[in-house]
């Protein structure tokens, strides 16, 4: 109760009056001591968000939900309403870059929920050579005997058919077990290795989709915007959301074989505690968190 009454004053009164201190003090905006203050990255990005989000002039408010297309007058509007000549190339590329990657998250996530929107479609030629891809990245060495057939369990579906097993997270799932399949082929076939093992195996395919619920949730709520602040000096795109999941199951597999679960049964508790660790290192503002860096000597 207090804590919230706490922020009702200040983002209400205290705040208010404190930027009208430092602006006299300083002779800046709280847009160019933020830019002062800050390099390139999440910390930067996430300030200058959170300062037009909580502005009372309309037109900052509106910045943080431009398009693409709009950024460059926008950043001239803001400019011309905080009176910063418009000169001032620093700030207006700062500015620039802080206003594509916030549009440029929000794009991203409807891109990959419209994807995840998408159901398998078993008379779509393209989800089944998508699916038929993945067993021969995976699988180079055993062809499918059928379509349907229990051999889709070597690499970690339930049954005989896997379209069943997207029904979640739509072709978004499918997506990234082939993006991680094919561009990182060695460790997708040393993990689904590991996935056999006698006493801590698990299902490969299945745990995969369930990471990419985990990156979803993650992109949704926000948290993932440290990651993709620091990594991207402009608009995130695609493909960095699925090198985000390719570092979730390779670290997955790790972290699994560390704990040492006593069986797949305390999945959902080893997970949550795998999920509770990425949002801790999402806390950090200087976080990149990729497969590349991982690998690093």
């Amino acid at each position: 109760m207090l804590v919230s009454f706490w922020g009702f004053l200040y983002s209400n009164y205290l705040r208010f009056w404190l930027k009208w201190i430092l602006r006299l003090l300083t002779r800046k905006c709280e847009l160019q001591r933020v830019f002062d203050g800050y390099g390139a990255g999440a910390r930067r990005t996430l300030s200058i968000e959170h300062s037009l989000e909580s502005s009372k002039n309309k037109v900052l408010r509106n910045a943080v939900r431009v398009e693409e297309a709009e950024v460059e007058k926008c950043v001239r509007d803001v400019m011309k309403e905080k009176k910063i000549e418009q000169k001032d190339t620093g700030f207006k590329t700062n500015l620039h870059i802080s206003l594509l990657q916030i549009s440029g998250y929000k794009k991203l996530y409807l891109n990959v929920e419209n994807l995840r929107k998408v159901p398998y479609d078993s008379d779509n030629e393209e989800h089944e050579e998508q699916l038929i891809e993945l067993w021969n990245l995976l699988m180079p060495h055993e062809n499918l005997k059928a379509r349907i057939t229990k051999q889709w369990c070597d690499i970690g579906f339930q049954g005989d058919d896997p379209k069943t097993d997207f029904r979640g997270m739509g072709l978004l799932g499918l997506v990234n077990l082939v993006y991680f399949s094919k561009h990182y082929t060695d460790e997708a076939r040393q993990i689904l290795s590991h996935s056999n093992h006698p006493k801590l195996g698990y299902s490969y395919a299945i745990v995969g989709i369930n990471l990419t619920e985990m990156a979803y949730s993650l992109l949704k709520n926000g948290a993932l915007k440290t990651h993709l602040y620091n990594m991207v000096s402009g608009l995130p795109q695609m493909e960095h959301f699925h090198q985000f999941y390719c570092y979730l199951v390779y670290e997955f597999d790790k972290f699994w074989f560390e704990e040492e679960p006593e069986s797949i049964m305390h999945f959902n508790q080893y997970r949550e505690k795998f999920h509770e660790k990425i949002k801790g290192l999402l806390l950090d503002c200087n976080v990149i968190l990729t497969l590349q860096n991982t690998k690093k000597p």
